[in-house]
């Protein structure tokens, strides 16, 4: 890594690391993917090797600072290296009280630190599958509930609420989510790879789901529960009580299973 020119710190056995994979990356954020857990014994050896088979793998975000800044979930930080210094992001005791209150209704850690500098940041290994989402391209990023891992800091977080009280009561939902709006790069945390999910791009039109499948989508979209019919016949028939709605324009990205 240079700094002012100078070489100050070199790394082995990260980035030429045999066993670890760059399997995605985004501006300065890279997801590294162990393809074997090399620290087993006889006893669970067995358990790793189908664990790998099956795409049951270890997984790290590696930030790459360059004097940008990052947000990331309270405890997700592993290692830092270089002129990187950690700050709490809060901007003032009305905001540290507003983050507070957040925190309480979206079940998000309610100070997330700030990790600014030049240098490298080492998010936890997690068994969970990492997505890169360009916030710019969401005009409102929602996500359900645990999905934030990281975010660039100039990104704005908010807490907005579901548009009427049924979307919560009828759908199993909360009444608040995360929203993160502006331009940047959001780390989140997937129950299902990429790959798995169904990303639908609507305009001025609407997708029912049945069942809380949802795990992202464009706050511009109008979410409710309905009757999956409007006659009480028709949804007797479809076997379908209520299912979630969205109307308008924005994008959803859905987890065929979870």
């Amino acid at each position: 890594m240079y700094i002012g020119g100078i070489i100050m710190i070199t790394y082995k056995n990260l980035y030429d690391n045999k066993n670890i994979e760059v399997i995605a990356s985004k501006g300065g954020v890279k997801v590294l993917e162990y393809k074997r857990d090399l620290s087993v014994d006889t006893q669970s050896a067995i358990n790793a090797y189908f664990a790998s088979e099956m795409n049951v793998r270890k997984r790290q975000v590696l930030i790459e600072l360059n004097g940008d800044a990052y947000t990331i979930s309270a405890g997700a930080m592993q290692w830092t290296a270089g002129a990187v210094k950690m700050v709490a992001d809060v901007k003032g005791i009305g905001d540290f009280f507003g983050k507070a209150i957040s925190s309480k209704v979206t079940k998000e850690s309610a100070i997330k630190p700030k990790y600014e500098g030049k240098g490298l940041l080492m998010l936890e290994p997690t068994y969970k599958h990492i997505l890169l989402e360009d916030v710019s391209e969401w005009n409102g990023l929602v996500l359900d509930d645990g999905l934030f891992l990281a975010c660039e800091s100039k990104i704005k977080q908010k807490v907005v609420a579901r548009t009427n009280l049924s979307s919560a009561m009828l759908g199993n939902e909360g009444l608040f989510n995360l929203c993160l709006e502006g331009n940047g790069i959001a780390v989140l945390e997937s129950p299902v790879p990429r790959d798995e999910l169904i990303e639908f791009d609507l305009q001025n039109d609407e997708v029912r789901i049945d069942g809380n499948y949802a795990i992202a989508w464009s706050k511009s979209l109008d979410f409710r529960v309905e009757k999956s019919s409007k006659s009480l016949m028709g949804s007797a028939v479809s076997g379908e009580g209520f299912v979630n709605v969205y109307r308008g324009t924005g994008k959803i990205l859905m987890a065929p299973i979870v």
